[in-house]
């Protein structure tokens, strides 16, 4: 064991944070600590490092192990570039290696027993160089350099120059370089791109120390832990396991609590209304049945309610009209800033009922792509049309939508005014703002409330073209699982940013990855993309795109050289590739039939109404929705019956 916890207590003034909180670690042991935003996690990792005291309790790291913290956010002043930063972190190799060129010089010019001496000091010095990695060091720091995602170019510039992110990567890498026994990292993957994340996961798993990792990366989170610790309304739990089935675990224990809590209270009523029935014959002997039954009564240990899930945000997000089949094209657009190309001619088509992701490196110009089709940024050249119908509703991770100086209740009102108070207030809860909360002013409100406000105009806006630039950005485990469900069930189309590997896995029907200027198109999910990608990257593969889908990039099938047994084993790859998409395709088709029956039930329930039947202003509406429904639904039949039919 490396690290315990023994009853953590802490509040500030009257509001309890950690109660009795008790865990350890063992050596090499990765684990993460979870909860809901504001439970208390960036508080225990403080109290871990000493930075907070805590009100009670104790932890104790064992006798002559190292620790290292990440906080959050990094204010740091460097002089230094970038790769000087990360070699101070060596400076005793850096130390050692300077005397022992020290002593290359000298010993030639010394002899007797000044050489014996000096040879055998510097036989000492490069035996610890070389045990402390001297040899490896510069490809060392530059191997995590470029893991983190600095190119060559970024080594020189000077650490103050950085932005809040930039330096928070250079101090992630001065942590990791550092090699302590133990390292806590508070929300890591926050400025890192996939490729970034992805050589972050393989470090960790490979690292010989523990870890203990506050994030909300829940792809990471799977790859990484092998514990998690969950901090929940002041108390904490340990699970075995990583995050799926920390998840899967938690349900069922929540779901065992609550039918306990709801059976006991069921018995007290009942044991209630039985006393009180005794009480009611007024007679000696029924008076004492009702007191010894009153006397068992007290004497159960009665069950505290289950806490309900105080993220249950309740969004859905509906189309008001049907946009055209062709939802946006783009023709030949280009970008760049100065000598800096972010992408050039690209051609692209968005068609309705898809949802794509677009993901690349950190800086190649994925929001600058929203931002042009918003037009809150202009092209060099090409074109951005938008099809019938077509209504944007726009998430943008700097909350340009938003006006700092209104209150949230403002927020809402001013760009619906036939909203009741009472309407703006049920909004607004479902969103987690209750109370007085409503009269925050937008710029008191921490990221995360920014992006509920965002996500709550987001659905009044009723649009059928979603342009999302990292919509869970700052948003808790719950919050992020409850819009994937939300953008899954969106029957309009979807275009958004992100780095959250597991929101595109579960809702991306494609896959837009930018790098070198142009677009190289994958149509499935996250998990077809990583095969397809790897299966290029080794040259035996062509990955699947569509005229005016964006650029599609190939790869040979490899040289006549290669064995009639790896020859077979691409094939059945392909073949396994092939299936998986048909069933993902088959899976996506039968949501969307599902989505649209639905539909067209309450469609029909709503013309039913008198008050709709007799007025043909609102009748027409539902009318032609649901002849297009109808349209649509013929299509994905025969898609389906297709599908099936390959399948079987």
């Amino acid at each position: 064991m490396i690290l315990s916890c023994n009853n953590i207590s802490k509040a500030f003034l009257d509001k309890d944070i950690l109660c009795q909180a008790s865990f350890y670690i063992e050596d090499r042991e990765k684990a993460a600590i979870v909860g809901i935003n504001g439970a208390g996690k960036s508080t225990l990792l403080k109290i871990i490092t000493g930075d907070l005291a805590a009100d009670e309790g104790q932890v104790v790291l064992s006798r002559g192990r190292t620790m290292g913290y990440l906080a959050q956010h990094q204010d740091i002043n460097d002089s230094h570039s970038i790769y000087e930063a990360l070699l101070e972190v060596k400076k005793e190799i850096l130390a050692l290696e300077e005397k022992i060129r020290l002593l290359e010089k000298e010993m030639p010019l010394a002899s007797g027993d000044r050489l014996k001496a000096m040879m055998e000091s510097y036989a000492q010095a490069t035996q610890r160089f070389e045990e402390a990695g001297g040899y490896a060091l510069q490809s060392e720091v530059t191997g995590v350099l470029k893991g983190l995602g600095f190119t060559p170019e970024d080594f020189s510039r000077p650490v103050s120059a950085l932005s809040g992110g930039q330096k928070t990567r250079v101090s992630l890498g001065k942590l990791l370089l550092s090699k302590p026994d133990i390292i806590l990292l508070d929300e890591p993957t926050n400025h890192l791109d996939m490729n970034s994340i992805a050589w972050l996961e393989t470090f960790l798993l490979n690292y010989p120390g523990a870890v203990i990792v506050v994030a909300h990366d829940r792809y990471f989170l799977d790859r990484i832990v092998t514990k998690v610790i969950e901090v929940d309304h002041t108390r904490v739990s340990v699970f075995s396991g990583n995050y799926s089935d920390y998840a899967e675990k938690k349900a069922m224990l929540r779901e065992a609590q609550i039918k306990a809590y709801m059976n006991q209270q069921a018995e007290i009523r009942h044991q209630e209304e039985v006393i009180a029935k005794l009480r009611s014959f007024n007679r000696e002997k029924s008076i004492k049945r009702a007191e010894s039954r009153e006397k068992m009564l007290n004497k159960i240990d009665r069950l505290d309610k289950p806490f309900e899930v105080k993220a249950d945000m309740s969004v859905r997000f509906t189309p008001r009209l049907v946009s055209g089949n062709d939802v946006m094209t783009i023709r030949n657009l280009s970008k760049a800033y100065g000598s800096l190309t972010l992408f050039r001619n690209v051609d692209m088509d968005i068609r309705r009922g898809e949802r794509v992701a677009v993901i690349g490196n950190n800086g190649t110009g994925k929001t600058t792509l929203l931002k042009i089709i918003n037009g809150l940024a202009a092209a060099d050249t090409g074109s951005v049309s938008l099809g019938a119908k077509v209504q944007i509703g726009y998430y943008d991770q700097e909350y340009q939508v938003l006006h700092m100086e209104k209150t949230l209740f403002e927020e809402i009102l001013d760009e619906h005014p036939s909203m009741t108070n009472t309407e703006i207030r049920s909004l607004l809860a479902a969103f987690l703002f209750t109370g007085d909360d409503v009269f925050k002013r937008v710029g008191d409100l921490s990221g995360g409330e920014r992006g509920r406000v965002s996500l709550a105009k987001l659905m009044l806006s009723e649009a059928n073209f979603l342009i999302l630039d990292e919509p869970t950005n700052h948003l808790d485990m719950v919050s992020r699982d409850i819009l994937e469900k939300a953008l899954s069930q969106y029957t309009g189309t979807v275009l958004y940013v992100s780095h959250d590997r597991y929101l595109v896995n579960r809702t991306a029907t494609r896959i837009l990855e930018l790098e070198n200027g142009g677009f190289v198109n994958y149509l499935g999910n996250y998990d077809y993309y990583l095969e397809k990608k790897a299966a290029l990257s080794s040259g035996n593969s062509t990955i699947p795109g569509a005229p005016g889908w964006g650029r599609s990039d190939t790869a040979s099938g490899g040289s006549s050289a290669e064995s009639a047994v790896k020859q077979d084993w691409k094939a059945q790859k392909e073949q396994q590739a092939r299936r998986r998409k048909r069933q993902n395709d088959l899976a996506r088709c039968e949501t969307e039939i599902a989505s649209l029956e639905a539909r067209s039930k309450e469609l029909q329930e709503e013309m039913s109404l008198p008050e709709v039947a007799t007025s043909p202003s609102r009748l027409l509406p539902l009318t032609k929705e649901q002849e297009e429904n109808e349209i649509r639904l013929n299509e994905l039949y025969s898609l389906w019956e297709q599908l099936a039919g390959e399948e079987e």
